[in-house]
Order: C-alpha cells, then sequence, then structure tokens
C-alpha cells in the first residue's frame, strides 16, 4: 500500500472510530423538462402532467424537479415523440394513438376502436404483456413508457348536423383523433387529426363538421356546444384510452434506482389520479350541457356495426402487413376476449341493473 492510500484509510479509521460517519457527496439535483400534447386550459389531461411532477418532487425531497410545459411552448403537440427520441427533452406526456402514422403500433398502447376499456387496459398493462410488449415496441424510438392517466370510455362527439343513419357520415368532415380515423374513413368519413387546443377555432369556422374530444368536462370548458347542438355517444374508438409518459430511455437509465422507483410510482399516482377526476367531474357537466341545450343522441346502429365490422377488417390487414402489430395485437385481442368474458357476467350486469333503478 503506497503512503497516500495509507493515509487515507488511517484517516477514514479514525474518524469511524470516533464515532462520525465521514461525509458523503450529496447527490446532485436532477432538473427534467416534460412537453405535453395538451393545453394546461384542461386541468384533467395536462394536469395528469402536473401530478406527476409534484409527486416526483415530494418524494425526492426536492431534488428532482421536473418542469411541466403545455403543447406548444417547447414544441408542438405532435411532435413529442421526436422530441423524447432526440433527447430534447426528458420527457413527455401524451396519447400515443397521435402517433400511428409512424407505426400503427403506438395505438395499441392507447386505444383502438372496440378495444379494452380503461380497467382492462390497465389489467392487460399491469398484469398483462402489455407493459412488457409495448416496451419492446418503443424501445426502436429510445423511449421507455410508464402508463400516465385514462379518461375512461369517452364521448362520441359534437356534430352540426343530426346523424340518423350511416349514410350521413358520408364526406363528413370530423376530428377524430388517433386511430379511430382510419375506419371513419371505411365508413365514409373524411377523419381529420387536429390538436385539443385547435378543435374549436376548426368547428366555428367550418373547416371541419364535427368533432370528438373526450367527454362533458373538458368539452363544457372548450365550448363546443355553441356551435354544434347534437352530441352522440358512445366513442367507440376509445373505449379505454390510456395516456403515457414516454421517457428518453438514457435519461432514464441514468437515474439512480431510487429515482426510477420514484418516477414509477409518481406515474402510477398520476394514472389514477387522471381517471378519477374525469369520473368524478363528467356528470355534473353533462348535466350543465344538456339544461343548456345540447342534445344528446347515440350512433344509430348501422353505423355502429359497420364500424365494428370494418375494425375488424383493418385489424386482419394490419396482421398481415405489420410484424409488430401482429405479435402484440395477437396477445392484445386475447386478453379482450378473456376479459369481455368476465365483465359480460360481473360488471355489465351489475351496471345494466343499477342503471335502471330509481336512485
Amino acid at each position: 500500500m503506497d503512503r497516500r492510500s495509507l493515509i487515507k484509510n488511517a484517516g477514514i479509521a479514525s474518524v469511524l472510530a470516533a464515532g462520525v460517519a465521514p461525509a458523503v457527496h450529496a447527490q446532485a439535483a436532477i432538473r427534467w423538462r416534460l412537453a405535453s400534447s395538451f393545453p394546461k386550459s384542461l386541468d384533467t389531461i395536462f394536469g395528469a402532467a402536473e401530478t406527476f411532477a409534484s409527486a416526483v418532487k415530494s418524494m425526492s425531497g426536492g431534488k428532482f424537479e421536473i418542469s411541466t410545459h403545455a403543447a406548444g411552448e417547447l414544441m408542438p403537440a405532435f411532435g413529442v415523440v421526436d422530441g423524447v427520441q432526440q433527447g430534447t427533452v426528458e420527457i413527455a406526456h401524451t396519447a400515443p394513438y397521435y402517433f400511428f402514422g409512424k407505426d400503427e403500433c403506438f395505438a395499441l398502447g392507447c386505444a383502438i376502436p372496440f378495444g379494452l376499456n380503461s380497467r382492462q387496459m390497465s389489467a392487460w398493462m399491469y398484469e398483462g404483456n402489455g407493459l412488457k410488449l409495448m416496451r419492446e415496441f418503443y424501445a426502436k424510438y429510445n423511449i421507455i413508457n410508464f402508463p400516465g392517466g385514462n379518461t375512461g370510455a369517452q364521448m362520441g362527439g359534437w356534430f352540426r348536423k343530426e346523424v340518423k343513419s350511416l349514410a350521413d357520415l358520408k364526406g363528413l368532415k370530423f376530428r377524430i383523433g388517433g386511430f379511430g380515423g382510419k375506419v371513419i374513413e371505411r365508413i365514409g368519413g373524411v377523419p381529420q387529426n387536429i390538436p385539443g387546443g385547435e378543435i374549436y377555432q376548426a368547428l366555428e369556422k367550418g373547416t371541419i363538421d364535427a368533432a370528438e374530444w373526450i367527454g362533458p368536462y373538458d368539452d363544457l370548458k372548450l365550448g363546443f356546444s355553441k356551435i354544434a347542438p347534437f352530441y352522440y355517444y358512445p366513442g367507440w374508438w376509445e373505449g379505454g384510452p390510456q395516456l403515457d409518459f414516454f421517457i428518453n430511455q438514457k435519461a432514464f437509465d441514468s437515474l439512480s434506482a431510487e429515482n426510477k422507483a420514484i418516477v414509477q410510482s409518481a406515474a402510477s399516482h398520476a394514472h389514477v389520479t387522471m381517471q378519477a377526476r374525469y369520473d368524478a367531474f363528467n356528470p355534473g357537466a353533462l348535466k350543465q350541457l344538456v339544461g343548456s341545450g345540447t342534445k344528446l343522441r347515440p350512433f344509430p346502429a348501422d353505423m355502429m356495426n359497420a364500424s365494428f365490422k370494418a375494425a375488424m377488417d383493418l385489424y386482419g390487414e394490419l396482421n398481415a402487413k405489420n410484424e409488430s402489430w401482429k405479435k402484440i395485437y395477437a396477445d392484445y385481442s386475447k386478453f379482450r376476449a378473456e376479459q369481455n368474458l368476465w365483465f359480460r357476467f360481473t360488471e355489465a350486469t351489475f351496471d345494466r341493473f343499477m342503471q335502471t333503478q330509481k336512485l
């Protein structure tokens, strides 16, 4: 042992002998930026990012801070995957199906027409193979994902004119997010993918004939009822759309084990909180909309049936041309079949009974 090592070890020994712990270098503070795909005015969906960031800061004792930025502040709403992939920001909060143009598999991480409901989606992610399969896919984009909220089943949207049959959709310009537009196109509509903050202006100017967003609470804030009086249900293309936190893989790998656990826990907290808010706030907002003249309508049966058939045909075509889709969808569809069988005898039966009672 050389002289320097001897002195160093002797010094540590003397400190320990004196009952004083040696000084440990404080962990450096971490500062990340989060790019959201949503406007700040939507306290439910943008709020999930704020809930996540607040939990990370609290659990880390303020040593790990994440600043949250609305769509357009750091990058466009639909630019966040590129931003995370390239390391421009460390993290994004978004709806994965916005990016189905890169690969249709993005939609499976969020929602596909006639897919899983919100509880089934969480079950597939956390206890099925969902998280494993989607992370294998996202790895191609230098991304690791964490579930980051769910809206629950959505409404079908706002229409200027009444939709009495499938024929009324022919040529109709419909703002519809994500993958559902592929099915709308097959049944005669003209899908438009427009960020949430730009929908009102497009509907007001007549650039589009109809628009869907999420549900009563957000839709009331966005003012769609002032322009389009007919409010349709259900949003069959979004039975349980999951939001995600997309994190740059290198940034995540650089975290300590403790901070990785904090991120995971904070994301789970935000995931639960977001749907709890929607479920709590939507009933009152729907009453308010109906009270001010909104006309609630179910989608006609021929439209629902045609949409289902078109969706199943689409999935079959994708199985034949996209190997990643085929692999993930095989697991997804098997899980969906088993879940629907179970829910048929429990949740659905209970819900149908309760909804016929006078409470």
